[in-house]
């Protein structure tokens, strides 16, 4: 496979886990940053995850890939910017959300030079200093709406992303945003919901630290996310977060009608129900 000059636009965990892992591979000829928190810029160099930070014009115009790692709420105004500036050039985008970036660009003259991905990884931790290496192994990736993107630009995607040790799925934008509600957003929502509950009620702070269990800690550990991040998540994906949503309520709603009736037995018929989770969660 043929080694590229690769533009990360967001040098921050996704880009910059991204950029180790393209360089590990050997899939990159050179790699340079374009971002916007001067802080970030000199973390990036610093660490080695860009050669160098340069303005969005001249790393396009030094690339043969753009990848664009930003809060998608700043992706729906960028994407066509990118696309203006673009020739030969890739450019493809890891947000978590789809069906809005791609109703942006679908009448965009160099539509087909853009492919719309979604890497399923993550962590709560936030900008260059987060970044790390084999963060994409045996993770899945999505790739959106394939038949509008040129063919080439497709190939090199789908090996990049299995090079990085990948595997790859394909669906309509609309699928993957309801999907997406529904297997990573909610988590989100249900983690912040709890931190505040446990912060609003529990008013000592050392207690919860001494007394929380790892339990508590791998189920509020996403409440540390970036709000800058999933605010825009949550305003693009309205309609499936609320439906996800609603579904959590009237879940949550049979638990507490079970305690307060003392039905115990349907309480243990909830939890059974949801044992069966193990069968795809191992």
């Amino acid at each position: 496979m043929e080694r590229k000059r690769i533009a990360i636009v967001g040098v921050g965990l996704i880009g910059g886990s991204l950029a180790l892992q393209l360089n590990e591979k050997g899939m990159a000829a050179g790699i340079v940053g374009v971002e916007a928190n001067p802080e970030h810029a000199l973390k990036a160099v610093e660490l080695g995850l860009v050669d160098e930070v340069l303005p969005l014009k001249q790393a396009i115009d030094q690339s043969d890939v753009i990848i664009l790692s930003i809060p998608v709420d700043k992706m729906t105004s960028l994407l066509p910017q990118v696309l203006d500036l673009v020739n030969h050039q890739i450019v493809l985008d890891a947000g978590s959300t789809k069906e809005q970036l791609i109703e942006v660009v679908k009448d965009h003259p160099k539509r087909g030079r853009y492919v719309a991905t979604h890497p399923m990884w993550g962590t709560e931790y936030s900008g260059p200093s987060a970044a790390i290496k084999q963060a994409f192994e045996n993770k899945a990736v999505v790739l959106c709406n394939t038949a509008e993107s040129d063919e080439d630009a497709v190939s090199w995607v789908k090996a990049a992303y299995h090079k990085i040790g990948m595997h790859l799925l394909e669906m309509d934008a609309r699928a993957h945003d309801l999907h997406a509600a529904y297997v990573s957003h909610i988590s989100h929502i249900t983690s912040f919901a709890l931190a505040n509950t446990v912060l609003e009620k529990e008013r000592e702070d050392q207690a919860i630290f001494e007394l929380a269990s790892g339990g508590f800690e791998s189920t509020v550990r996403l409440a540390k996310s970036n709000p800058s991040m999933w605010v825009p998540i949550f305003m693009q994906n309205r309609e499936n977060v609320l439906d996800v949503l609603n579904e959590h309520i009237s879940q949550l709603r049979k638990f507490k009608a079970c305690l307060e009736k003392e039905n115990y037995d349907y309480l243990q018929e909830l939890i059974q129900n949801a044992n069966r989770i193990s069968r795809i969660i191992k």
